[in-house]
């Protein structure tokens, strides 16, 4: 079936709908925890569906197909234990025909789907629908019933709608959410632009292994290996092997729930990746890919030097280390380089800060000291500066890093810098970047090509001039008039500065106290 426009609108229209129909757009995302399981699990049953009915073409009847599927779950990718009073009805028809106590009884069936089916465990069972706070229940059963009615009106089988379209759907449902999420959606949400560029930037090839050490709701492993398949046209490419590790358990069932229905394969792990990341290899040592893409919490501040001094995983090597308390931006990019095998690749979304914080002040300073190191080790194969007000959590522009640890011999001792600060749209209520600027900016990166007032390659040599600045603010003026920075980028790299200040004299106190001064 071919994917079109109107049909992926269609379904984004039906799912947005869905999901306001609890207490309107306003609401919606206080809800997603039970909104994304329960359209998840009505692709489910509508995939199963479509499983029975091509078992029964065979057999001769439904009713023959369910009880060989109850026998051998091998027949089924997902083996779903709803068996409908006529066999003839559609499986979600147990959900929806619910009419006493539904709360209870979703979540009754949901973890009799994850009992059924260890790859959805802790996934789609652990949302308690009939959860109270302070005796009232969370979601009413009169919401809930109109949420499942909602949901009802659509079919997602195999018949009906392509994992591609469902899954961008999904996506899009992740992303309105984002919208009503304010600080916290930053957490599991990367602008799908963004996530495009630094995956074409990469350009991963059929069968790689892929990593995101911070992986949110999935989003950017999904992009590379979309990214590989456009790539690839028409032949069927080998799959990526898809790897993650996220620290909020709801998050985690979110990729999990992503990568099932985009119809990928992924392994997504649970935990702290700074302080136990969960990939590592027989002999314990931390696991190295193909590729690595992230966009962590900016400037983590509860990471101590002991935390880096600790590591038996050889991330943080002399010479770099400790970045300081304030910001933790270049410790993860420090995991990051850890991750990749010899001729691997990585793109990290950052704070502009952390490309510029340090230089130009007298004295020493440890985050300029780690970038310097990275500079100076040839890793640093360019760097992206964004439009401001792209991300959920901030108007801050943010910055892309993108690392390579077998750059060409052409490309040594260089730096290729981008500026695409005004290669925007106006939105609501974040800016955009349109399909041609995703185009122009990922072209320029992947050719190197220089162009005025948007990209330059600078060499090392003035970058030392420079003091390590590594921003491309600082080396391309995209007008004559613009000769400030954004206000947001500058409230921003104050925050870190204050934070410093305040830890710095901090310290001081407690060395005077012990002197007695």
């Amino acid at each position: 079936m071919a994917t079109t426009p109107e049909k992926s609108k269609s379904l984004e229209s039906w799912i947005w709908d869905a999901a306001c129909s609890i207490r309107g757009a306003k609401d919606a995302a206080k809800y997603k925890d039970y909104i994304l399981p329960l359209i998840f699990t009505k692709r489910l049953c509508d995939v199963f569906d479509d499983e029975l009915n091509r078992i029964a073409k065979e057999v001769g009847s439904r009713k023959k197909a369910f009880q060989l599927a109850k026998a051998d779950h091998k027949l089924v990718r997902f083996y779903l234990p709803l068996m409908p009073d006529d066999p003839e009805q559609p499986v979600w028809s147990v959900i929806r025909k619910l009419s006493d106590k539904i709360g209870e009884g979703v979540t009754t069936q949901m973890r009799a789907i994850a009992r059924e089916n260890p790859l959805l465990q802790g996934i789609i069972d652990r949302v308690d629908f009939n959860a109270t706070t302070h005796g009232q229940r969370d979601l009413d059963d009169d919401r809930l019933s109109n949420l499942i009615e909602a949901i009802s009106t659509k079919r997602l089988g195999l018949v009906d709608v392509e994992a591609d379209i469902i899954g961008k759907s999904y996506e899009y449902l992740i992303r309105k959410f984002a919208e009503g999420s304010g600080q916290s959606a930053g957490e599991f949400y990367t602008p799908p632009e963004v996530g495009t560029i630094m995956s074409r930037v990469l350009a991963p090839e059929p069968g790689m292994t892929v990593y995101d050490p911070t992986c949110g709701s999935g989003g950017l492993l999904v992009k590379l290996e979309t990214a590989m398949e456009e790539k690839a046209g028409a032949k069927k490419p080998a799959p990526l092997k898809l790897f993650g590790q996220e620290y909020v358990p709801e998050t985690w069932a979110m990729a999990n729930m992503n990568m099932i229905i985009h119809d990928m394969e992924g392994q997504i792990e649970i935990g702290d990746t700074f302080k136990n990341p969960k990939f590592r290899d027989k002999g314990g040592k931390l696991r190295s890919f193909d590729r690595v893409i992230a966009n962590p919490m900016w400037n983590q501040d509860w990471f101590i030097e002991a935390d880096y001094d600790a590591d038996e995983l050889d991330r943080f090597p002399a010479g770099a280390g400790f970045p300081g308390k304030s910001s933790a931006d270049w410790g993860w990019t420090q995991h990051i380089l850890a991750s990749l095998n010899d001729k691997g690749r990585a793109a990290v979304v950052w704070d502009t800060g952390a490309a510029s914080r340090g230089s130009g002040n007298a004295g020493t300073n440890k985050e300029k000291t780690v970038r310097q190191w990275f500079v100076d080790h040839d890793l640093i194969e360019s760097v992206l500066y964004l439009p401001e007000n792209l991300f959920y959590n901030t108007t801050a522009p943010g910055i892309v890093l993108f690392l390579n640890k077998a750059k060409s011999k052409e490309r040594q001792g260089k730096v290729f810098l981008v500026n695409a600060s005004q290669v925007f749209e106006k939105g609501d209520p974040k800016n955009f970047i349109p399909d041609e600027g995703i185009q122009r900016i990922a072209d320029t990166l992947i050719g190197w090509q220089e162009e005025e007032k948007l990209s330059r390659i600078v060499d090392h040599a003035e970058l030392k001039k420079n003091d390590y600045n590594i921003s491309p603010s600082r080396y391309i003026h995209t007008s004559d008039a613009e000769t400030y920075r954004p206000i947001a980028e500058i409230v921003e790299e104050l925050k870190v500065i204050e934070a410093d200040a305040r830890d710095t004299d901090k310290a001081l106190k407690e060395i005077l106290q012990k002197l007695g001064l």
